[in-house]
């Protein structure tokens, strides 16, 4: 926009940052494009192998890493922080009781994406009404974009060895969205990085995923396993998973920024069907049609009924071998597809080695 002079830009910007606040948004920051670093690590990660299958991180070429090819005219990005920690979490209790369902507190509640681009999409409308027409894109995780480098660059954290941005004020249970604009609107100063020597996250990872401080492996990371992974889980990896079977938050939960954390004020973002108190076995007990009906709206459904099924065999197979357990994987097997059955055998030779040992 040639019309707005740099004083002009300025009192935008923060005028920006005031409409987000508004809207629901907990910090907002202003980036320019240049992610070369960003795209130096990524390449790297591609070369190692480290992303496993997921095609998506560099199918797009360059628009990924160069966010004027996936929007013309882009010259800055707008990003925004959205806190999701439910209240009165108490994530460590589950972990701990083999018989309940670990989820990973983002999908407690409902999908993230449409809320969050609701609201970007406002916000764009709000910069709008104030100076008329100009070039935007809204994204939440939902195009080639490297939303955490950008985070970083726009001041919203520095990127922790796990691999999640870390904000010193809030830790890291948050959701990233962005808006793409050609609006030169003056940038945020990056925050000075504050892990330290710490390697909590590193050591806790039941997977030992995080292979070096910044540096995670999909193929070995249980959130890969759980949600993108489509066929069957590796053998030498189940024994780790625990009763993990969406996704994975042990290296957020160990972090000392998360003693931080703001609770979400969100109520979409609040636990639904009980998922956060619920079973294995209740879980294991839902046919395809009640796993589409209570999961509507989650972002668990986008795993699939089938995957559902053999996330929570291995999360069975791991824990005691009573009576119920036993019955319930043995009831499930004739109706099972290929990739469930294999997992529910997995899970009852475990069990008998339990009974045995």
């Amino acid at each position: 926009m040639s019309h707005l002079d740099a004083k002009e830009l300025a009192r935008l910007a923060s005028t920006i940052k005031n409409w987000s606040s508004a809207l629901g948004f907990q910090k907002t920051g202003i980036s320019d494009t240049d992610l070369s670093i960003a795209a130096s690590h990524l390449q790297d990660a591609i070369d190692q192998g480290r992303l496993a299958d997921m095609d998506y991180m560099w199918k797009h070429g360059r628009k990924r890493y160069q966010p004027q090819e996936l929007t013309p005219g882009t010259l800055r990005v707008i990003s925004v922080r959205m806190d999701y920690l439910p209240p009165e979490d108490d994530a460590e209790a589950i972990q701990k009781d083999p018989a309940r369902a670990f989820i990973s507190r983002y999908a407690l509640g409902r999908d993230y994406h449409k809320l969050m681009r609701k609201r970007l999409q406002k916000l764009a409308l709000r910069i709008q009404e104030d100076i008329g027409e100009f070039g935007y894109r809204v994204f939440v995780d939902s195009a080639p974009v490297l939303e955490k480098p950008l985070a970083v660059k726009a001041g919203l954290g520095w990127m922790g060895k796990h691999t999640n941005v870390i904000s010193r004020d809030a830790g890291s249970w948050f959701f990233l969205g962005e808006i793409y604009t050609d609006l030169p609107l003056p940038t945020d100063a990056p925050v000075s990085e504050h892990c330290g020597r710490c390697t909590a996250c590193i050591d806790i990872c039941p997977t030992r995923a995080i292979v070096a401080p910044y540096q995670l492996d999909a193929r070995l990371c249980i959130s890969y396993l759980t949600i993108e992974l489509f066929g069957p889980i590796p053998e030498s990896l189940r024994p780790l998973m625990g009763n993990h079977i969406y996704g994975c938050d042990d290296c957020m939960m160990v972090c000392p920024w998360n003693h931080f954390a703001t609770p979400t004020q969100e109520t979409d973002f609040l636990p639904r069907q009980g998922l956060d108190q619920a079973s294995l076995l209740e879980l294991f007990s839902w046919d395809e049609e009640s796993f589409l009906k209570k999961t509507e709206g989650s972002p668990i459904r986008r795993i699939g009924f089938e995957r559902w099924q053999r996330n929570i065999a291995v999360a069975l197979g791991n824990g005691p071998p009573g009576p119920e357990v036993l019955s319930a994987l043995n009831n499930a097997l004739p109706q099972a597809s290929a990739l469930v059955r294999e997992h529910i055998d997995w899970a009852l030779r475990q069990l008998a080695q339990d009974q045995t040992g």
